[in-house]
């Protein structure tokens, strides 16, 4: 008979679910990720969490919705007490969405409730506070953000943001309600639901903030944030009696020839690659050129050097030449061809043999699994930010970090190749 399911996630891209599930998975929550709607199985046993992973962070707006409704109908039949949307903790998207669109339609498949925002990672320097997120010490608009290839965030004011992606009003949980604890939250949002603002940006600057939003919310059907929140959920179910006390299994050791795939061109990415490029060879790839040419060619060059340790091979680039090739294809076309390329790429390394895969960033990250075949991953319970590690059996066994661009340390590439070859607990 299978069991009901706790807590349903619609992620909008794969390392944002994968970083998810590995939080989860750290709490005690015993977690299952599969990728896309289409994956959520029929039934399900002996899991506490589902992670539907998506790529429709910058999908068309009607896609998003379609995706993720769909997914979230499908977490519902299973049981799930409440459905979760995942997006990044700086809240990337556009006016026409996809976060506000996504969470309207996901409440509106839901009994009445507030929605809280959440995206506050206190661990990563991500906090808003009156509404506004911080990068650190930089509002949002005066971060490097404001240059992301696909999504450029120019505003701080996480209500000016979302308001033009939804029909609903939009208003603050303030920080002074959030400091008074889960009730005081609870009394806050629910007020302002009668008044007509259904959907409230929660301000979160340090981890108790966070802690105290995942009581008061713990029981609303639908909420939205970042991974950071939502860690703080399996201890509430568990205390409620929703969840039993068993530990998901380790990770398997996982030997092989192991490669990187960097297609973010995130600052943090292009840092980490110039470090790895110090002890181990790099091929920077062109994605505007054919790729079956430039496929080609970087697997030949990956054959001959994949038996003397890890390769690199990267599309990352500098913001001008980004903006390049945006004004030749448009912005999603460009980064659709570079994502197509090391799809095919991964393909080609696995086919020789790689069993250990790095890769950069999240788009790049859905990319990459969907052109391997991949339905269905393990995760490694949360260790440290920025290095998702997680397993698939089918179509091969393979060892993969999924990582956001823009996060994990300069030196994380090397040192997470080589943890994939022992155990996590």
């Amino acid at each position: 008979m299978a069991s009901s399911l706790v807590f349903g996630a619609v992620a909008d891209d794969l390392t944002g679910a994968v970083e998810l599930s590995a939080m989860l998975q750290a709490g005690g929550a015993r977690t299952r990720l599969v990728v896309g709607a289409g994956a959520v199985p029929a039934t399900l046993d002996g899991t506490d969490a589902l992670v539907v992973a998506l790529r429709s962070r910058v999908a068309p707006p009607d896609e998003a919705v379609a995706a993720s409704t769909l997914a979230a109908r499908r977490l519902r039949a299973l049981g799930a007490r409440q459905i979760f949307l995942k997006y990044c903790a700086s809240f990337d998207s556009l006016d026409t969405g996809n976060i506000g669109n996504v969470a309207e339609a996901l409440r509106q498949d839901a009994p009445p409730a507030p929605v809280l925002f959440c995206p506050s990672f206190p661990e990563a320097a991500r906090t808003v506070f009156h509404g506004h997120l911080f990068i650190g010490l930089q509002l949002l608009a005066d971060s490097p953000k404001r240059h992301d290839p696909l999504t450029p965030m120019t505003r701080s004011n996480l209500v000016d943001v979302l308001a033009p992606q939804t029909t609903l009003r939009v208003g603050v949980l303030p920080f002074e309600r959030v400091a008074e604890g889960a009730a005081a939250i609870r009394r806050h949002a629910e007020a302002a639901l009668a008044e007509g603002t259904p959907f409230l940006i929660a301000d979160a600057i340090l981890p108790a903030d966070l802690q105290r939003i995942a009581e008061a919310s713990v029981e609303w059907p639908v909420m939205t944030g970042g991974s950071s929140v939502a860690a703080y959920y399996p201890a509430l179910w568990a205390q409620r009696g929703w969840m039993p006390p068993e530990a998901a299994p380790p990770l398997t050791a996982t030997a092989g020839p192991s490669a990187v795939l960097a297609g973010s061109c995130a600052e943090r990415t292009r840092e980490q690659v110039a470090c790895f490029g110090q002890s181990h060879p790099v091929l920077s790839l062109d994605p505007m050129e054919p790729q079956e040419a430039g496929v080609a060619r970087a697997l030949d060059w990956a054959a001959a050097r994949l038996g003397e340790g890890p390769v690199c091979i990267t599309t990352s680039d500098d913001p001008s030449r980004v903006a390049a090739a945006q004004a030749a294809y448009g912005a999603i076309a460009a980064g659709r061809r570079a994502e197509a390329l090391l799809g095919a790429l991964a393909a080609g390394l696995v086919g020789r043999g790689v069993r250990r895969l790095l890769v950069a960033g999240g788009e790049t990250s859905g990319a990459v699994v969907e052109a391997l075949g991949i339905s269905q991953l393990r995760v490694a319970p949360f260790r440290e930010l920025g290095v998702g590690l997680c397993q698939a059996e089918q179509p091969v066994p393979l060892a993969l970090c999924l990582k956001s661009g823009k996060l994990g340390s300069v030196d994380m590439f090397a040192r997470a190749l080589a943890g994939m070859e022992a155990a996590h607990a």
